[in-house]
């Protein structure tokens, strides 16, 4: 007589999988336009570059690039990040980073530093859903913020930090997924202020930062003097080189980095070292804020060509948005529809889209749609609405 296993975890039961992976995996057929994804445009990327990169550090320090690595992540990697934030207007040195294995890591490493089941995590309404994945692994509640068009709000912020008692805020101030709003400067000053007065951690996720082709920077949260000593930053070079390298990086004060690098010790070690050695030597060699500039053009053509084609497409009394950068549109079915249910169809057209739902903490709104404009051409995303056009009626 065979005796049963023991049972999974109660949280590898509760947490459920991603849809939109599932999405995407129902979707990875090549016919298929599809606007679910967030994935970085691949015939934009510096292929001939990264792979000069790769066969530089190959040919020249194989021994090193083929070894283990220290957990906080290659110093020449570090310093490079630490000047482009510098140069962007908050004064970095090579120690106040951590490296790690994208930006979803930082996220579990925080998680793993600062949560206990049952502590209390705000978060927008709607928000990243892996996010909300990481959150749920960690056994937190999490409650959302209300807000508006322009992100959320200050004072709903402070009213729940109140009453709630949070231990932090997550935050993507800047070309938010799913959204693509940007929280304007007066309220990042006054989500400062409420941390500081009230005592609240702020994880600033800010992945899309560098793809604006419109407006005017916005100063991150964490460049403010009010709560700079309790605002961890976290980035990622998935958007701006290649998400396949999967490198990321969190800057965050002394005692709560040294907790995460205790947290990645026990998750992987380190980062690949021969992805950072690569990384850095791109940097030093290749001219990135070049190649950026291309990229955002690219991605300002994609938009306008996505936005042009939207009021033919969707059913009249539609909403959506006009972001100033990232890779997002957020839009809004009239009453009554229901996203899932439409995409159901629009696969059958071979076009996708990401329904909104599963990005909400609570109180899912079942008509709203994420739409990536980045990974299609102008002419591809044209045929890709006249589709789903098509699938909506």
């Amino acid at each position: 007589m065979r005796a049963d296993v023991p049972a999974f975890a109660a949280r590898a039961a509760s947490v459920a999988g991603s849809p939109v992976r599932d999405i995407l995996a129902l979707t990875a057929r090549p016919e298929v336009i599809s606007f679910a994804g967030g994935l970085p445009a691949a015939d934009l990327f510096d292929t001939e570059g990264v792979a000069a990169a790769f066969g530089r550090v190959l040919a020249e320090e194989p021994h090193t690039a083929l070894q283990y690595s220290t957990t906080e992540g290659d110093p020449g990697l570090r310093g490079a990040t630490a000047a482009r934030l510098t140069a962007r207007g908050l004064s970095t040195g090579a120690d106040d980073l951590l490296v790690t294995s994208g930006s979803q890591q930082a996220l579990t490493l925080l998680a793993t530093a600062l949560l206990e089941p049952g502590d209390t995590v705000l978060v927008e309404s709607p928000t990243y859903l892996a996010a909300l994945q990481c959150f749920a692994f960690a056994g937190a509640r999490v409650v959302p913020v209300p807000g508006d068009d322009d992100g959320l709000d200050p004072d709903a912020l402070a009213e729940l930090v109140r009453r709630e008692r949070p231990k932090l805020l997550y935050t993507i101030p800047t070309f938010q997924n799913p959204t693509g709003r940007t929280l304007p400067a007066a309220r990042r000053e006054a989500v400062a202020a409420v941390a500081e007065r009230q005592g609240l951690w702020i994880v600033e996720d800010d992945p899309y930062g560098e793809l604006r082709f419109a407006g005017e920077p916005v100063p991150w949260i964490a460049a403010g003097a009010a709560a700079a000593d309790r605002t961890v930053l976290l980035g990622s070079y998935s958007k701006i080189m290649a998400p396949g390298l999967r490198l990321g990086w969190l800057r965050a004060p002394a005692a709560l980095r040294r907790a995460c690098v205790i947290a990645k010790q026990a998750a992987d070690l380190h980062s690949p070292t021969v992805n950072q050695l690569a990384a850095a030597r791109y940097l030093a060699d290749a001219d990135l804020d070049a190649h950026l500039s291309r990229v955002r053009l690219a991605y300002r053509d994609r938009r306008d060509a996505l936005l042009a084609g939207l009021a033919e497409a969707l059913p009249e009394g539609s909403r959506w948005n006009r972001p100033e950068g990232g890779m997002f549109v957020w839009a809004s079915l009239p009453k009554g529809y229901d996203a899932t249910e439409r995409l159901r169809v629009a696969v059958g057209h071979d076009v996708a889209f990401v329904p909104g739902a599963p990005f909400f903490a609570a109180d899912p709104d079942p008509a709203a749609m994420r739409l990536s404009f980045v990974t299609h051409t102008p002419d591809e995303i044209a045929e890709g609405l006249r589709r789903l056009g098509t699938a909506l009626r």
